[in-house]
C-alpha cells in the first residue's frame, strides 16, 4: 500500500479555500460509508431516488478514497473514488467559480474526502458532489472506516430494537470522515456493484487490518 509522502505531510497543510461556503451546501444528515456499503444499498420502495442500508434512509454520503479517471467539462467534473472496497462515480457541478476552484485541489492518485448525494442513474450508483477536499492526514483514513463500522452497528442494532416493538432512531448523523489509497494504478474503471477488489494492505498497521477486514465482511 503506497502512499504519497507529500500529501500526507503534515507540515503542509493546505490552506482553508474560498469553497468553504459551497462546501456547508446540504449537508446534512451525511453518513460516512465505504463504498462496499453503498453497492449493498437498497432501494427504498417504489422511489428509486432514495436508499436505505441497515433499515436507515440515506441520502447524503460522506466517502474517502483515491481519485482516478478524471473528465473536465464546461459545465461539471467527473472522477472515480477508489477506497478499497469498490469504485465509485462521482460528479462535481461547476456553475460557479468556487467550485472551479474546488477542483482545482483534485488530482489523479491522491486521497479525497467527498460530501455529495448518493443518487442512480441508469442503474449506476454515482455521487453528485458538494463538497470535496484532499486528506491532508493519513490518521482519517482509520478514523473513517471506524465511523462507518460505527455507524454500521448502531443502526444493526437500532433495527433489531425496532423489531423487538423499541421506539428508536434510525437517523445516521454526521460524524467526521477519513480515506484510503490501495496499491492499483486506478487506471481501469469498475463497476460500482463490485465489493470485492485487489488490494494491498502491506502498508498499514495492524489495527488498519483489521478496520479494513472488518469492512469488507458481507451484510449480516
Amino acid at each position: 500500500m503506497m502512499f504519497s509522502e507529500s500529501q500526507f505531510d503534515t507540515g503542509s497543510q493546505i490552506a482553508s479555500s474560498p469553497a468553504t461556503a459551497a462546501a456547508s451546501r446540504d449537508t446534512v444528515g451525511l453518513v460516512p460509508l465505504t463504498i462496499k456499503q453503498i453497492s449493498e444499498a437498497s432501494h427504498s420502495g417504489d422511489d428509486k431516488s432514495n436508499f436505505v442500508l441497515s433499515g436507515a434512509d440515506v441520502v447524503n454520503v460522506t466517502i474517502v478514497g483515491m481519485v482516478s479517471n478524471i473528465v473536465e467539462r464546461n459545465i461539471d467534473v467527473t472522477f472515480t473514488v477508489d477506497d478499497g472496497t469498490g469504485k465509485l462515480a462521482c460528479k462535481k457541478w461547476v456553475n460557479e467559480p468556487v467550485d472551479k476552484l474546488l477542483m482545482e485541489e483534485v488530482k489523479e492518485g491522491i486521497y479525497v474526502h467527498v460530501d455529495g448525494h448518493l443518487k442512480s442513474f441508469r442503474g449506476e450508483r454515482h455521487v453528485d458532489v458538494f463538497s470535496v477536499r484532499p486528506v491532508t492526514n493519513f490518521d482519517e483514513i482509520t478514523f473513517h472506516f471506524v465511523a462507518c463500522i460505527h455507524n454500521h452497528v448502531r443502526t444493526s442494532k437500532d433495527q433489531k430494537m425496532q423489531g423487538n416493538g423499541t421506539t428508536t432512531s434510525d437517523s445516521l448523523n454526521s460524524t467526521p470522515h477519513t480515506p484510503i489509497q490501495n496499491g492499483m494504478n486506478g487506471s481501469k474503471s469498475a463497476p460500482s456493484s463490485q465489493v470485492s477488489i485487489p488490494f494491498s494492505v502491506d502498508g498499514l498497521k495492524g489495527f488498519d487490518q483489521m478496520v479494513l477486514a472488518y469492512l469488507q465482511l458481507p451484510e449480516n
